[in-house]
């Protein structure tokens, strides 16, 4: 596993090393320092230095961490496939579920299932504390179900969580979609992980 994934990830480095950099802060959003060839990337509001001559990637905030450790490899690979990869396309703002896009119905069931029931579980009576913590990574707040977030995993892939509270009919529950360009802006799995992972940086 380890070996696939650093030759996975060796493959990035070197497919983002064959891009111009202007080309590549155009398309994704982010900002690149000639001097130091880093570029800084922005995910759940927080600055990331991915720097191609080290062919390292680091956190600039304390909780950066939180993505650099727990999940590094994956977060590393989604980061420099997204780099690579993503097209200047705009946001549509409309909502669609895993299962409505290609190859999606997989992660509905058995262990690639979102533990959204968590969110539901620490936020069901709680919403200004679900609110609350969106907005400390970055997420915007919008005006759906009883509480709602756009966040941003990465710069042109916004992930929704939507949260309806407990009340004396029916338990609390959560749910997350992508922006319709989401399938356009990176494949399947890569959006399953950082759909994962904006549900458990919420927890």
């Amino acid at each position: 596993m380890a070996g696939t994934t650093s030759s996975v990830e060796q493959k990035a480095w070197e497919l983002l090393a064959s891009h111009r950099p202007d080309d590549v802060v155009r398309t994704a959003c982010v900002a690149f320092d000639p001097a130091s060839a880093c570029y800084t990337i922005r995910s759940f509001g927080m600055d990331f230095l991915v720097a191609q001559k080290d062919r390292t990637i680091t956190g600039l905030a304390p909780e950066s961490s939180v993505l650099l450790d727990r999940e590094g490899d994956f977060f590393r690979i989604a980061v420099l496939w997204y780099l690579a990869n993503a097209k200047e396309i705009a946001e549509t703002g409309r909502l669609v579920s895993f299962k409505n896009i290609r190859g999606g119905d997989i992660f509905s069931k058995g262990s690639h299932v979102m533990p959204l029931e968590r969110i539901a579980h620490k936020y069901g009576n709680d919403r200004v504390g679900f609110l609350d913590r969106g907005r400390a990574l970055g997420g915007e707040v919008l005006m759906i179900a009883d509480a709602s977030l756009r966040m941003y995993p990465l710069p042109r892939i916004p992930v929704t969580l939507t949260l309806w509270t407990a009340d004396d009919e029916f338990p609390a529950r959560a749910d997350l979609l992508l922006d319709s360009t989401g399938e356009l802006q990176a494949p399947t799995d890569i959006l399953w992980y950082l759909a994962i992972t904006s549900v458990l940086i919420m927890l």
